[in-house]
């Protein structure tokens, strides 16, 4: 092999691996467009979900359809878009939770009794209560309308007593107002341990728009005790003829 044979064939050699090393730079280039335009394109499906959660004010589907989309794909220009809507979207998802909770701690219920229907709604304080020392019990707020005793609210407790016969005023508290003080009373009666507050119009009221409703009442066993309702869920449709 002559001189010149020879050079070429070492300046080949030289070459391939450059070649090859090039080679490999362009395919892992080529990948790497690829894997970022795949991932661009279920960015936008997972945008296109988010988008329509958010048409039809389905909060909750929305955040979660954001929450994958920015998980999975968060370089993408789809997750840039979904994050600018992000905190808004999350919020009122949170305002919808809270919304379908308190609406779940009402019980309404419809009866047939002499004289016709009668229509309740019921909610138990957020927190369970000793009023005798036998331990924290639940305590119930009632609304009633019956077709024979008109309409009536009242306290019902599990055990212990009320101090309120035959009479009592209880302070009734809306969210961070002033203290209100309402007439109630004990009747004297073994079907249930309650106690009316005797304006229940007035109280139906105070329940228009509030989130809490705290009755501070006498008891028995001493002094007073106080429970906190989470009113904010009342479906008022429920008792139509309350206004």
């Amino acid at each position: 092999m002559t001189p010149r044979h020879l050079l070429a064939t070492a300046l080949l050699a030289a070459l391939l691996p450059l070649t090859a090393c090039q080679d490999r730079e362009a395919q892992a280039a080529a990948q790497a467009q690829a894997q970022a335009a795949a991932a661009e394109q279920q960015a936008e499906a997972g945008e296109h979900d988010f988008e329509a959660a958010v048409a039809i004010g389905n909060w909750a589907l929305a955040k979660a359809q954001a929450d994958v989309l920015l998980a999975r794909h968060p370089d993408t220009a789809a997750a840039d878009r979904v994050r600018a809507k992000f905190d808004d979207v999350a919020a009122k998802s949170e305002a919808a939770r809270e919304t379908a909770r308190t609406q779940a701690l009402w019980i309404y219920n419809t009866a047939n009794v002499e004289g016709g229907e009668q229509l309740s709604a019921a909610i138990y304080a957020k927190d369970n209560i000793d009023v005798d020392g036998t331990g924290a019990k639940q305590v119930r707020l009632i609304f009633r309308d019956n077709p024979s005793w008109g309409r009536s609210s009242y306290l019902v407790l599990q055990a212990g007593d009320f101090d309120c016969y035959p009479s009592c005023r209880v302070s009734v508290r809306v969210d961070d107002g002033e203290p209100r003080r309402m007439a109630a009373n004990r009747p004297q009666t073994d079907e249930a341990i309650a106690m009316f507050i005797d304006d229940e119009r007035a109280l139906w009221r105070l329940l228009d728009g509030a989130k809490t409703v705290a009755i501070e009442f006498p008891v028995n066993a001493g002094g007073t005790r106080t429970a906190v309702f989470e009113v904010a869920g009342l479906d008022r449709a429920k008792l139509p003829k309350w206004g």
